[in-house]
């Protein structure tokens, strides 16, 4: 049985009870039953009353205990002081899944989490998943199933269609299912997961991935609380080739506060979960209009590997338009072959032939250029997407036959993602969209679309990746270690640091210069001094044996003016690396996904620019080496501008090292900081050059 199978009781019924079934279609407890009532559920629903004998012409029973069997899944919208009765008799019943409405609980108080707790509790001993408290519910309209009381089917019902949406926010779940339903979307299931006391929105995106109903996945997130469900589900979907798009929400320290007072769950790091999104290939949309785009876009089922765009335009200024949008997004708009731009100029002399394509108004004129056309860029331009720009033209007499003109070409080259950007009514959008393309009114959304499928492409065509390095056992001191200890214990995982070596004298200072060769670095040695650099702690360019010496005597009395009650042990010598890149390599341990890694250049680039990337650990060199070429100054590291290239192999082994360090050492382990760590030249390695570790 797959990990989620456990939730088709709650999301795929046979049967329904209803506590607090209302004979009222407007109430809480009432609407359930009116809606799967309209919308003929095939299977048994059974009102749970015990004031009443028959709701909205159903019989009404008065407790679960009487019920004729035992349903798959029962809806709770009863007050807060009977909803642990309620379950209690559910458990005993042996009901599978619980939909509750019933709110009061974690979102309200410290007194309220506990109650939150205790029945779930009570549901997990007894084999049952509860969804909520306080949600508003699900549906799935091809199985007619509305355990939900959302008013948002008072104004019309789902488009049936093969997106499935999951939202921890009720009042927002169902304002995406009606933008999509006002815009002709088919998006028949949403499942709305509010407290997440049991049923999270990571174990709700598996289901859907394993549902054969389902193609695309469209997500709703405030926070995550729950890693485990998540990173399976996202497995689950991109091993089924099933495309995720998340609006994740929270970015700002505001966002986030809300979202935590909304929903009762943490909202994590924000940066930790969009690394953990792009680890899957989870495409994270700005806003809903963007989210419906893409899913919409992503249910032909398109993916191109390698995506290029051809376009076909009746506007020069939309062409200029489109450009600009693809080369901001980084999808590449290759020209047209020289000699298939010389064979289209020939037949309209005036149009503009290279990419994108301008037709010219001449179309209208004569409707075979289009197919010319059109053709041309398919065939010879060889472009994976297609996006043809005709704006009001779909509204004139002529469109019938420029549409069958751009049929003909879709028919005989399938395979390839065929966009329109036209104005038309819904009707004739709806037979454009059965003709096979996909439209959008706004060029630039139909832009963000597309590359958002090549995305996917890459994702799912991606190569299988290097096993993570084996680090033995890694076993931590009691306390928070020194900088010399440190480097000793990332020593043992082949973790390189500068030649160094702690000195207790003067003398064992100069000593070691000597060994290393001038010039030197010297810094405090001290477990309770992290920030060396804040109290001058640390010496640069100590080129003779007077200047160490020198040096050993301005270090300790400096720690001792600005930390007088630190342990002290001494100082570090270490040789000063020169010619290198600086780079920075840390861990933090995030309280949802565990230890997650950082890579970036040191200095301004972290501290002003803030050019990191993050990644879940554990994780091998070739993902280590993709992080490391992802950041905005990579081009420091591979040669720009006659630059020597640096050791970028190196640095990711070190950096897939440290990312296995960091598993194996456990919980206790809260960060690591490696700054700066130097790139040297190619072929000369990575060295630490200081080293932090936190131990909780």
């Amino acid at each position: 049985m797959s990990r989620f199978a456990a939730l088709t009781p709650l999301l795929a019924p046979r049967s329904v009870a209803v506590l607090g079934a209302s004979s009222d279609p407007t109430r809480i407890g009432g609407r359930p039953i009116a809606y799967m009532r309209a919308q003929d559920f095939p299977g048994a629903l059974y009102p749970v009353n015990p004031n009443r004998s028959e709701i909205q012409g159903l019989k009404a029973y008065p407790s679960v205990a009487d019920l004729p069997e035992t349903p798959d899944v029962a809806i709770v919208a009863v007050p807060a002081e009977l909803a642990a009765g309620a379950i209690d008799d559910l458990a005993k019943r042996g009901t599978k899944a619980v939909v509750m409405f019933t709110a009061g609980f974690a979102e309200m108080d410290d007194a309220g989490a506990a109650a939150q707790a205790k029945m779930v509790a009570t549901a997990r001993a007894a084999g049952m998943r509860i969804l909520g408290p306080n949600c508003l519910g699900v549906f799935d309209a091809r199985q007619s199933y509305y355990a939900t009381f959302s008013s948002s089917f008072d104004s019309g019902w789902p488009v049936l269609g093969r997106i499935g949406i999951a939202s921890q926010s009720g009042a927002y779940g169902t304002h995406l299912y009606t933008l999509a339903r006002n815009r002709g979307i088919g998006a028949s299931l949403c499942v709305m997961t509010g407290n997440e006391g049991d049923v999270t929105v990571g174990e709700c995106i598996g289901w859907l991935a394993e549902n054969p109903e389902v193609d695309v996945i469209a997500v709703y997130a405030e926070g995550i609380r729950e890693a485990p469900g998540l990173i399976a589900a996202l497995e689950a979907a991109h091993a089924a080739k099933k495309p995720v798009v998340m609006q994740k929400v929270g970015r700002s320290e505001l966002g986030t506060k809300a979202a935590k007072s909304h929903t009762a769950s943490i909202a994590g790091d924000d940066a930790v979960t969009e690394a953990v999104m792009a680890e899957f290939g989870v495409f994270r949309a700005r806003n809903s209009e963007e989210m419906l785009d893409i899913a919409h876009t992503a249910t032909r089922k398109i993916y191109p590997v390698g995506n290029t765009l051809g376009v076909i335009t009746v506007s020069g200024g939309a062409g200029v338009l489109i450009s600009d949008v693809a080369e901001s997004l980084g999808l590449a708009m290759p020209e047209m072959p020289a000699e298939a731009q010389r064979k289209l100029r020939s037949l309209v002399p005036f149009c503009a032939p290279r990419n994108p394509v301008d037709a010219t108004a001449q179309v209208s004129n004569d409707v075979t250029l289009v197919k010319t056309f059109t053709e041309s860029m398919v065939r010879e331009g060889g472009y994976s997407s297609v996006l043809g720009f005709f704006s009001m033209t779909a509204s004139s007499r002529r469109w019938p036959q420029i549409r069958e003109q751009l049929n003909l070409v879709r028919v005989e080259n399938p395979g390839r993602l065929y966009v329109l950007s036209v104005i038309v009514p819904p009707e004739r959008r709806d037979e454009l969209e059965a003709d096979g393309w996909v439209v959008h009114e706004d060029p630039t959304r139909a832009v963000t679309a597309i590359d958002a499928m090549g995305r996917y492409g890459a994702a799912f065509a991606g190569k299988p990746r290097n096993a993570a390095p084996a680090i033995g056992p890694v076993t931590l001191p009691a306390l928070t270690p020194s900088e010399a200890e440190a480097k000793r214990l990332l020593g043992s995982a082949c973790i390189a640091s500068a030649p160094e070596a702690p000195c207790a004298t003067a003398d064992e200072a100069v000593s070691a210069a000597e060994r290393f060769g001038f010039p030197v670095v010297m810094k405090i040695l001290s477990p309770d001094i992290m920030h060396k650099s804040e109290i001058g702690g640390v010496l640069l360019d100590l080129a003779d044996a007077q200047a160490v010496r020198a040096g050993h005597a301005v270090l300790l009395q400096r720690a001792k003016a600005s930390a007088p009650t630190a342990r002290i042990e001494g100082v570090l010598v270490a040789k000063q690396l020169q010619g290198g890149v600086e780079c920075i390599l840390g861990i933090h341990r995030d309280p949802v996904f565990g230890p997650m890694a950082m890579f970036g250049l040191g200095g301004i680039f972290v501290e002003i620019l803030k050019d990191v990337v993050f990644r879940r650990c554990p994780f091998g060199t070739d993902v280590a080496e993709t992080m490391i070429r992802s950041i905005k100054g990579a081009p420091l590291l591979l040669g720009a501008r006659g630059r020597q290239p640096a050791d970028v192999k190196a640095l990711a082994e070190m950096l897939s090292r440290l990312s296995g360090f960091a598993v194996a050492a456990g919980d206790r382990l809260q960060s690591i900081d490696l700054n700066p760590v130097f790139a040297m030249p190619e072929g000369q390695g990575a060295f630490a050059a200081d080293a932090v570790i936190e131990i909780g």
